[in-house]
């Protein structure tokens, strides 16, 4: 019988391990990818219990997955009109929004045999074929690309050549395989990939490109969720943001 009991007491434990332990799901832009991933165990070896599961798109389309009830505890968008259509559908969990990073938009060329381009301009040239950007209509960095060329007045003559992306990261993909001539892509993302794309020049925006963080409404783990966004924002969190190219916000 005191055999028969320790292992029930032994169950019992783990069935209470189970209990505590939290997944935290984080939906986050694509371009945050290589840093979360680095930001995750870390911020678990704090929290015992605690697993991360990240998410990564366009900011556009994890909206639309929470929209329609994805289960997510975290958002995390590389642009504030994103998080402000979140934020209009009341799907933040109130107090819980900041921005936690910034970054740059910039057009990068293979680094093998990539074009000589010294401003937006030269993407006017015939020479120039193909221009990767994300969709304009749903990722952050192309509605930053077409209104940087529409200021310069040569979306007309760029958009023919546009080759869409589906997010920000496939773009710099295109441009590291060479597939195409140019592409317009955050900085952080030229530093991902800097032995295969070469960065020409700092693309200017209209508005600085600034990454908000919230926890979503209704999230039965919003405890551990702000726990997640205090560690972005700790000295720690920040640290490993900037190795991956970010700069505070």
């Amino acid at each position: 019988m005191q055999r028969l009991r320790g292992w029930a007491l032994a169950g019992l434990g783990l069935m209470s391990g189970a209990a505590l332990a939290a997944d935290v799901t984080v939906s986050a832009a694509a371009s945050l990818s290589n840093a979360f991933k680095e930001l995750g165990p870390a911020f678990e070896a704090q929290n015992p219990g605690t697993k991360l599961l990240f998410n990564f798109a366009a900011s556009d389309a994890l909206l639309a997955q929470i929209s329609k009830g994805a289960p997510v505890d975290v958002l995390a968008t590389a642009d504030q009109e994103t998080m402000d259509r979140a934020e209009a559908q009341k799907l933040l969990l109130p107090g819980s929004r900041f921005n936690f990073v910034s970054n740059e938009l910039v057009l990068v060329t293979p680094a093998e045999g990539g074009a000589a381009l010294s401003s937006l301009a030269d993407l006017a040239r015939p020479a120039v074929k193909r221009v990767a950007l994300g969709k304009p209509e749903g990722v952050p960095a192309g509605r930053y690309a077409k209104a940087a060329l529409e200021s310069a007045k040569l979306w007309a003559v760029v958009e023919p050549k546009a080759i869409y992306a589906i997010h920000v990261r496939q773009a710099l993909d295109y441009v590291a395989r060479g597939e195409v001539d140019a592409g317009f892509v955050y900085a952080s993302d030229a530093l991902a990939q800097k032995d295969k794309v070469r960065v020409l020049f700092t693309v200017p925006t209209e508005t600085a490109i600034r990454y908000p963080v919230a926890a979503i409404a209704g999230s039965s783990k919003a405890s551990e969720a702000r726990k997640f966004i205090d560690h972005l924002l700790s000295p720690a969190g920040q640290a490993v943001l900037a190795r991956h190219g970010f700069r505070k916000p």
